[in-house]
């Protein structure tokens, strides 16, 4: 057996099922052996968007995600992915070629020290330098990514160690086993309780953690009982479904004055599987007058808008369920009546005004009455984003995926084939503005060719929104970003998908059914109006 062969064995050991990325020569041992395993290969028209499928195939299973590239450009081209899934806590193996080892000391063709370049966006990353080794890296990897808090291992595999033999003591499978995490600290529960009974209006924050791993019934059934509010970020969207009546909204959004409103009136923020990359503390506690109870698999950072009364540092479902018993305080619910209502009528509002172009939260009100509330809105970075995460309220968990920490353009077409071939029974929209669709658009071929049901809807208004917005209220114009965009229905055709130009606001919903039936992907280019974007936020 040689070394490739049996590192493809210790991937289906891990129950990889898919592998994204591009082959090339410093790879062809390593696809060789794929070829003849039970790992299902896709392949991409760029390693950007195989590392963006890897991503989203982690944030929706919670398994790794596994991308593949070759040496130099395809390891660069990859980085971008892996970063964005470091920042989003996204389990991701990433492998990637090498040059042969005898080689590798001097100047050499394509070669640059690709796990150096890997360690500021990797949890853990190494070179396979001997074959023996390759059963304990591959171990190490997917439990490293896995491990809360999540994120993307890398492993490099040189050319000539790929086509090693490997003896037969060394082929031994390592079983991935899954450690299990300690009860909650009595102590810190007890704290905790007591500074929630004696707040005066105390808030909940539910972060992705809450999502990642799917405690938002607990949540649920907890803020509910309390008559607690709780406010998700925009990763946490679906750690509380939005039909609880405890769901108030998203934080993220600088100009949202009813979420503004909440936290000037919270003097306790009990922030649950929240990381601060997702929305900094200074925007929501700039005064330092609020007392904060951290609940999450790991300590918090280090921040002066973010100082913990007590940590509890345990599995969140386990911590909200012990959390419960302990507490036996009643209060009132009338903000919280009042909150939720205004959180539900301007969503109608907003979502029903009818104009051309049509405003965004048209749209977005469209798709959230087409798409049932298990199947998949996928978003794009730019101006699109922000108008998601304001106006789509999300049932269940993992429903909608966006790049945050990282906010990366590019990532939603990507990341809707690889929600398609997770979930083929479910519809999948990726929501794009133009700039970002252009961005990947090479992997609507990808689409095309496994014949996905993928339906992306390009906001266009020729031009990068966000950053012309943000130029204008500094300095009162804008440069460099404006552009022209290619026919999206004809661009469309020409990969063999449908393309739609919408004509009316009032037919949206229509179209988007009848796209969502098709046996291919679907374009609908939505010219639209942005003029009310300080309505959701603000140069910060």
């Amino acid at each position: 057996m040689k070394a490739s062969d049996l590192l493809v064995k210790c991937l289906e050991n891990e129950g990889v099922e898919y592998i994204f990325g591009l082959p090339g020569e410093e790879t062809l041992d390593l696809m060789e052996s794929l070829r003849n395993s039970s790992i299902r290969f896709i392949l991409t028209r760029h390693e950007q968007a195989a590392a963006f499928m890897a991503d989203a195939y982690g944030r929706l299973t919670g398994k790794p995600g596994v991308c593949i590239s070759t040496l130099g450009p395809g390891a660069t081209n990859l980085l971008t992915g892996v970063a964005d899934a470091f920042l989003d806590k996204s389990p991701v193996v990433a492998i990637t070629g090498q040059a042969d080892l005898k080689r590798i000391h001097k100047e050499s063709h394509q070669y640059i020290d690709i796990v150096e370049m890997y360690r500021s966006v990797t949890k853990w990353n190494g070179r396979i330098d001997m074959p023996e080794v390759i059963p304990e890296m591959v171990r190490k990897a997917f439990k490293v990514a896995t491990t809360e808090k999540p994120g993307p291992a890398h492993l490099e595999l040189p050319e000539n160690v790929a086509a090693m033999e490997v003896g037969e003591m060394y082929r031994t499978m390592i079983a991935p086993i899954q450690p299990r995490r300690s009860s909650p600290d009595r102590q810190s529960l007890r704290k905790a309780a007591d500074l929630i009974e004696q707040a005066r209006l105390p808030l909940i924050l539910a972060g992705h953690g809450v999502v990642r791993k799917a405690a938002g019934n607990r949540l649920r059934a907890f803020a509910e009982l309390f008559c607690m509010p709780v406010v998700t970020t925009f990763m946490g969207k679906g750690g509380i479904s939005a039909e609880s009546r405890s769901c108030i909204g998203t934080l993220g959004l600088g100009e949202d004055r009813q979420i503004t409103d909440v936290f000037s009136k919270a003097d306790l923020v009990v922030a649950i599987g929240y990381d601060l990359v997702e929305y900094s503390p200074k925007n929501w506690n700039p005064k330092l007058d609020k007392k904060v109870v951290h609940i999450d698999f790991t300590t918090s950072e280090v921040d002066l808008h973010y100082v913990p009364e007590v940590e509890i540092i345990s599995d969140i479902m386990e911590t909200l369920e012990l959390l419960q018993g302990v507490m036996s305080t009643n209060k009132t619910c009338e903000f919280l009546v009042s909150a939720r209502q205004e959180f539900v009528e301007g969503f109608e509002k907003e979502g029903t005004a009818d104009s051309w172009p049509p405003r965004p939260p048209r749209i977005i009100y469209g798709m959230r009455k087409v798409l049932g509330p298990y199947d998949i809105l996928i978003s794009d970075v730019g101006s699109c984003k922000f108008w998601a995460a304001k106006f789509y309220p999300v049932y269940r968990n993992n429903t909608f995926i966006l790049s945050n920490g990282f906010a990366s353009m590019g990532f939603a077409l990507p990341s809707a084939v690889t929600a398609k071939l997770i979930y083929p029974e479910r519809k999948v929209v990726a929501l794009c503005g133009d700039g970002g669709f252009l961005m990947n658009l090479q992997d609507l071929e990808t689409a095309c060719r496994l014949k996905l049901n993928i339906v992306v809807v390009i906001f266009n208004d020729s031009g990068y929104n966000l950053i012309k917005w943000k130029a204008e209220k500094k300095f009162g114009t804008s440069f460099g970003v404006n552009f022209s965009n290619p026919d999206f229905v004809r661009l469309a055709e020409s990969f063999g998908a449908v393309g739609i130009k919408l004509q009316s606001s009032k037919e949206f919903e229509d179209v988007l059914r009848d796209a969502l039936t098709k046996a291919m992907p679907v374009i609908i280019d939505v010219p639209i109006d942005y003029s009310d974007n300080d309505m959701i936020y603000r140069l910060l």
